[in-house]
């Protein structure tokens, strides 16, 4: 970053701070919004409103009522209008406005944009910021497209193509939200509803930069490693999750054991991928058995990729903690992947990003048994969930108390801003311009 860029930097104020007031703001308005009467068929509290709306805002999906017979068409568009503002942010809709109104996007919008989206340089920030809006407006469109035709002669012109925008928006932003009472228990064998929603759950969490490098670099030699990472980690973990959970539930007649095999791997495969931060579920989660759960935590912990609609700790978090930790046992030290070195100072990052949401999970977790009478086992999956912005509820969201749905706010808050944000709003980074002497420590 240069020099006039860090002075604008020291002069305004930092980009974590602005990327978490921009999530507060919008969790304001819309509360604010979804307490208006045109909002609701019938009153709700103020509780249900803010647990609805940062739900929403975060991209997660856990709901305290049922969205389709409680919200009228008003509180629906808000609903879905926070979802897309939260899963793209509202830093890229800002800048979006300033292109339409011919202004100039000012150095200060482009560093917090770099931020966001965790970029190296400063450099093609507003050309990188029209492609996203670009890539979201076909991705969406064609497969709102697909959607409707599918669903028109079901549910009626009107209905059809609203239910196929409603559940585009929700799927590509990782939300989960459904305007079905079920969710989308009923299409758990409807292939075409299957493969387009879960395949705009990967899309979406895949992260808009692989995106984007997926499309100017056709080759796998020439992709970062990142794009390598990411593409690599999603397959050969959908592929794991999905004979993972087609074995366990296989018996399980409370799930898939009374379905064909065909449908037995349909609902396999997309309950592997929406963990992933997306929420959906076509079985019913509270009747899976617990190794399946017990695996579905740890999905829905992993989460997706960087500069994604989706949150969690990240994949590549995640596949690089497990890199060093086996190139330590085999005496490498250097960790690296696909001829790449991986830096000690993301090994760092990495390691310092998985402890704090450890920290985050389980201080939570441990303070809500305290409060709840709920047991311990859903309300650490509830917790996993919000903190993972994922959904998945065992269907105990609504038996927790008006302080337990606040505090499952601020841990979805927590969630989608991502921890390091929170301690670079709650310290400040220090450089040392010395060194200790080294001394030994046992360990292990």
């Amino acid at each position: 970053m240069h020099m006039h860029s860090k002075k604008l930097y020291r002069r305004h104020i930092s980009p974590p701070v602005v990327i978490a007031g921009n999530f507060l703001l919008l969790i304001l308005i819309g509360t604010l919004l979804l307490k208006l009467p045109i909002a609701t068929e019938r009153p709700i509290t103020w509780i249900d409103a803010l647990f609805t709306v940062t739900s929403a805002t975060t991209v997660t999906g856990l709901i305290v009522f049922d969205p389709g017979s409680t919200l009228t068409l008003f509180g629906e568009i808000v609903l879905l209008s926070l979802i897309q503002l939260g899963g793209i942010g509202l830093m890229v809709f800002a800048v979006a406005i300033l292109l339409l109104l011919g202004r100039k996007v000012g150095m200060q919008n482009r560093i917090y944009l770099q931020e966001s989206f965790s970029f190296q340089t400063l450099g093609g920030m507003v050309k990188f910021v029209r492609q996203i809006l670009l890539f979201v407006l076909i991705v969406e469109g064609i497969a709102i497209i697909i959607l409707s035709l599918h669903w028109v002669p079901t549910f009626g012109l009107r209905d059809g193509i609203y239910y196929s925008v409603f559940h585009v928006i929700s799927a590509f932003n990782n939300a989960g939200f459904s305007l079905f009472p079920d969710n989308l228990a009923q299409f758990v064998s409807d292939p075409l509803v299957n493969l387009v929603l879960s395949s705009l759950l990967i899309i979406g969490g895949l992260g808009f930069v692989v995106v984007l490098d997926l499309v100017k670099n056709k080759s796998f030699v020439h992709w970062s490693l990142h794009t390598k990472m990411m593409i690599t980690g999603t397959i050969a973990l959908n592929c794991v999750a999905t004979v993972t959970i087609f074995v366990l539930e296989f018996n399980n007649t409370h799930t898939i054991a009374d379905f064909s095999l065909a449908d037995k791997a349909l609902a396999s495969y997309f309950q592997a991928v929406s963990p992933r931060t997306a929420g959906f579920n076509t079985i019913s989660i509270g009747d899976m058995e617990d190794p399946s759960l017990l695996f579905t935590m740890l999905l829905m912990f992993i989460g997706g990729g960087s500069a994604s609609t989706a949150s969690g700790i990240k994949l590549t978090t995640f596949m690089i903690i497990v890199i060093a930790t086996l190139s330590y046992f085999r005496s490498i030290r250097e960790p690296h992947l696909f001829g790449r070195t991986i830096k000690f100072d993301i090994i760092f990052r990495s390691l310092a990003i998985a402890t704090v949401s450890t920290m985050i999970v389980f201080g939570f977790i441990f303070i809500l048994t305290i409060i709840e009478t709920i047991p311990v086992f859903p309300l650490a999956f509830e917790v996993f969930s919000a903190f993972g912005t994922v959904g998945l509820s065992m269907g105990v969201t609504e038996d927790f108390s008006a302080i337990g749905r606040v505090l499952l706010c601020v841990v979805m808050f927590l969630g989608r801003i991502g921890p390091l944000t929170l301690f670079f709003l709650l310290l400040k980074p220090k450089k040392e311009s010395f060194r200790y002497p080294y001394d030994q420590v046992q360990s292990g």
